[in-house]
C-alpha cells in the first residue's frame, strides 16, 4: 500500500512581516503627528504676546526701566515705597516692553506699572505732582493680555489701553478725571502760607480737586476703581475734611463684597473713633472752661434756631480774618433771631487769647479754651486736628454742615435762616 503524502500548508512569512510593517507604520505615524504637535505649540509660545505688554513714546535714551508692583494693602495703592515689585524689565530701543511675572490668578487683582525715575527706589511712585506721575493702576486677570502705550514723561496722563475690560475702562476714565482735576485746581498754583493769609485758598483749591475724586468713587460699580480713587483723594490717609465720603464708601462696598480684604480696611478707617464728628450726628456735650472764669455746658448755649461752633486761635491769621469780615457780621445780623456762635480757642496764652477776642470783636459770643494748645480733650474728643474748622448745629444740636467759610458760610447762614 502507498501511502500518499500529502503538502500541508503552514502560516507563510509574509503574513507575519505584513503586520510587522503596519505596526511600525501606525507607531511612526504617531511619532511623527506628536513632533509636529511640539514644534506647533513651541512655535506658538514663542509668538504668543505678553501677559502684559505695550509701547512708550519718547524712548531716548536705552536702559529705561519699567517695575510691576503689587499693592499689599489698601493703603499701599498709590503710595510711595509701599507697593511689591514682582516684575521689572528695560524698554526696549523702539519703546517696547513687556512684563510675564504676573499673578496667576483667577480673581482680578490690581496691579501698578511704574516708570524708574532717577535716583529713586523702584516701588517709588510720584504722588505730588499728577501731571508727571510715573504710574498707572490696572487691573489684571489671568488669561486676559494687556496691551498699552504711553509717553515716558507723562505715564500716567498719557496713558491708554487697547481693547481694556469695563473696570479697566473704569480706571482708565479716572485717571482723565484726576489729570483734568489736578489741572484745573492746583497744577501750577502757589499759596503764600508763611502768614497764613492763603491758607484757605489753598484748602479750598484741594477740596474742589478732591470732590471730582469722591463723585467718581460714589458713582462707579466697580470696586477696584472706587479704592484707588479714594486713594487718590488723600495719598497720606487724611480724610478729616472729607470723613463722610469714607462712610459712605464703606457702606456700600461692605453690601457688596464684605469678605474682600481691602473693603474691611476701608471700613476700619471710616469707624467713628478715627474720624470727626460727622454730618447728621449730634454734637457731643461738653463742660468748657469759658473766657469769663465759668464752666458751661455745651448743650446749654446753643442757639434757639442755629449754633455755629468755630475752632480758632489768635495766633491763626485765616482764624483772625474769619472772626472780623465774616462771624462778626453774621452775629449782627441773626443773633436775635435764634443764632448763637461758640467759639473754641487752641490757646496756651491768656492774655493773648482775650486780647485777640477784643480786637477781632469775637468777644461778643461765648469764647472757651482750656489753655493747653492743641494738645486739648476738646479737640481729642470731637478728633479735630485742624483749624480753621467749624460745626453748624440746628436746634437739637444735631450737625448740619461742616467747615463752610467765608462767603460760602454767610450764605449757608442766610439760606437758613430767612428760608
Amino acid at each position: 500500500m502507498i501511502i500518499q503524502k500529502h503538502n500541508i500548508p503552514t502560516p507563510t512569512t509574509p503574513h507575519l512581516q505584513g503586520h510587522s510593517i503596519d505596526l511600525n507604520t501606525t507607531i511612526f505615524s504617531i511619532r511623527k503627528t506628536i513632533y509636529f504637535v511640539l514644534i506647533t505649540l513651541l512655535a506658538t509660545s514663542c509668538n504668543s504676546p505678553a501677559y502684559i505688554s505695550g509701547k512708550l513714546d519718547g524712548v531716548e535714551k536705552e536702559g529705561i526701566k519699567m517695575y510691576l508692583l503689587q499693592p499689599e494693602n489698601l493703603k499701599d495703592v498709590a503710595a510711595s515705597f509701599f507697593g511689591k515689585v514682582i516684575d521689572s524689565t528695560v524698554v526696549n530701543p523702539d519703546g517696547t516692553f513687556e512684563f510675564q511675572n504676573v499673578p496667576n490668578t483667577k480673581e482680578a487683582v490690581l496691579l501698578e506699572i511704574a516708570i524708574a525715575l532717577p535716583r529713586k527706589n523702584p516701588n517709588y511712585l510720584q504722588t505730588d505732582n499728577q501731571t508727571k506721575a510715573n504710574f498707572m493702576p490696572i487691573v489684571w486677570q489671568s488669561g486676559n493680555p494687556l496691551k498699552i502705550s504711553s509717553k515716558v514723561d507723562t505715564f500716567q496722563k498719557s496713558f491708554s489701553m487697547e481693547q481694556p475690560s469695563e473696570v479697566n475702562k473704569a480706571l482708565v476714565a479716572l485717571k482723565d478725571i484726576n489729570q483734568k482735576a489736578y489741572q484745573s485746581y492746583l497744577a501750577g498754583k502757589h499759596w503764600e502760607l508763611e502768614d497764613g493769609s492763603q491758607l484757605m485758598e489753598k484748602e479750598h483749591a484741594i477740596l474742589q480737586y478732591q470732590t471730582e475724586l469722591i463723585n467718581f468713587a460714589d458713582s462707579t460699580p466697580y470696586l477696584m476703581p472706587a479704592l484707588v480713587a479714594t486713594r487718590w483723594v488723600s495719598t497720606a490717609n487724611d480724610y478729616e475734611r472729607v470723613p463722610e465720603f469714607l462712610v459712605r464708601q464703606c457702606d456700600t462696598w461692605k453690601k457688596k463684597q464684605p469678605n474682600h480684604p481691602w473693603v474691611k480696611q476701608l471700613c476700619k478707617l471710616s469707624e467713628p473713633s478715627n474720624l470727626p464728628v460727622l454730618v447728621g450726628n449730634v454734637f457731643p456735650d461738653s463742660k468748657l472752661p469759658m473766657i469769663t472764669k465759668d464752666t458751661l455746658s455745651l448743650k446749654a448755649q446753643l442757639g434757639d434756631k442755629l449754633t455755629i461752633i468755630d475752632l480758632w486761635a489768635s495766633w491763626c491769621a485765616p482764624c483772625r480774618v474769619e472772626n472780623r469780615e465774616i462771624l462778626v457780621p453774621i452775629w449782627e445780623t441773626y443773633h436775635d433771631k435764634g443764632l448763637q456762635i461758640v467759639a473754641y480757642g487752641l490757646e496756651s496764652n491768656e492774655p493773648a487769647w482775650k486780647a485777640a477776642a477784643e480786637r477781632d470783636g469775637a468777644n461778643r459770643w461765648p469764647q472757651a479754651s482750656h489753655l493747653q494748645g492743641d494738645d486739648t480733650p476738646f479737640l481729642k474728643r470731637i478728633r479735630v486736628r485742624t483749624i480753621p474748622a467749624n460745626f453748624i448745629l440746628d436746634d437739637n444740636g444735631v450737625v448740619l454742615a461742616k467747615n463752610v467759610h467765608g462767603e460760602a458760610l454767610v450764605n449757608w447762614v442766610k439760606n437758613y435762616m430767612e428760608n
